[in-house]
């Protein structure tokens, strides 16, 4: 049922014309790189259409930009998932996470000190993520990206121990996991510019930023709730509503919706802010139009993550469910590595 929510968003549906091309070379290269295992891993791989995703959150993107991004949300979306499957490998997990924060950090091209195909494909694809872009930005971007890992690490924890945070934790943790911070940054390679620093520290756009990616995360709990729940993953707004408010699910999923709502709102009442905010700095017409492609990419995130999560198989519930804490069929992340002793 939660795939099936629906709300209402003031912002334009946007899709990059390329998608069509860029969903097969993509599968072509998931396939080529070793993150799936069978034909039955890239039937289902293939059914999340991260494609789709990627086109509809950066609906400028085209030609090569579109094919890195559309590969970077792959094996990125892939090792988010082996989290979710470690079993009894979370020293290994946490070992490659820790190779992912340094690859950004290195010169680039390094090869990865552990070789696993996410590494691998983390490798290739950073050096396209950053070029031509400032050591500023790259800084900012590796530091988010770190900021996902880490968290990730920290959801493993907690979902070994079966552990349901209150709700002030857990949206402070969820800030980081899923993984928008980042994405955000993205928005400037893809359109070949750069929201200047003293923008990025403003309380208006830090506001716009966070309230962005609770909205999305909320979004996203709402629609992969079935799916969570059949795996019995506690990461999610619902259960842990369900757990403050001492209520039952139904209530939980209507305390969701409404707060989701309210950070959908507030982002709207931020946007309105910005030109005040563009005053205030006194920023050059270049910068304020730096400052709109940004702004015009938080909306493009907030309504093309919410039209691909209605449709996409990755937050369908499968049947039959797969046992909590087995490992997934089509990973093939950390086949290649030592067992930790």
């Amino acid at each position: 049922m939660p795939q099936d929510v629906h709300f209402s968003i003031p912002f334009a549906s946007r899709i990059s014309p390329d998608l069509d091309r860029a969903r097969v070379r993509n599968l072509d290269w998931t396939w080529n790189h070793g993150l799936v295992r069978g034909e039955a891993g890239l039937r289902e791989y293939a059914s999340w259409d991260l494609a789709q995703a990627a086109a509809r959150t950066y609906p400028y993107a085209t030609g090569d930009d579109l094919d890195m991004l559309i590969n970077w949300f792959g094996f990125a979306f892939l090792f988010d998932d082996q989290f979710d499957a470690s079993g009894d490998k979370p020293a290994q997990v946490s070992a490659v996470a820790r190779e992912m924060i340094a690859i950004p950090f290195r010169p680039a091209g390094t090869p990865p000190e552990i070789v696993c195909p996410v590494t691998l494909a983390w490798v290739e694809i950073w050096p396209q993520m950053s070029e031509g872009m400032s050591l500023t930005w790259q800084n900012r971007f590796a530091s988010n990206w770190a900021r996902f890992m880490a968290a990730a690490v920290c959801e493993i924890h907690l979902a070994s121990h079966r552990q349901i945070m209150d709700l002030a934790g857990y949206s402070a943790l969820r800030q980081h996991t899923v993984g928008l911070q980042h994405s955000l940054d993205a928005i400037e390679r893809i359109g070949r510019f750069e929201v200047p620093p003293q923008v990025q520290a403003h309380p208006v756009m830090a506001a716009l930023r966070h309230t962005t990616t609770d909205c999305i995360a909320y979004m996203n709990d709402i629609h992969s709730l079935d799916r969570e729940e059949g795996r019995g993953d506690q990461h999610n707004l619902v259960t842990v509503l369900q757990a403050e408010l001492a209520c039952d699910r139904a209530t939980a999923l209507e305390a969701a919706i409404e707060i989701t709502y309210e950070k959908l709102h507030e982002v709207v009442e931020l946007i309105d802010r910005i030109p005040a905010m563009c005053d205030e700095l006194q920023l050059t017409d270049e910068d304020r139009e730096s400052v709109d492609r940004g702004v015009e990419g938080c909306a493009n995130w907030i309504r093309g993550n919410y039209e691909w999560g209605l449709n996409s198989g990755r937050y369908a519930p499968k049947q039959p469910t797969r046992v909590a804490g087995a490992p997934a069929p089509y990973l093939q992340s950390l086949d290649r590595l030592p067992q930790a002793g």
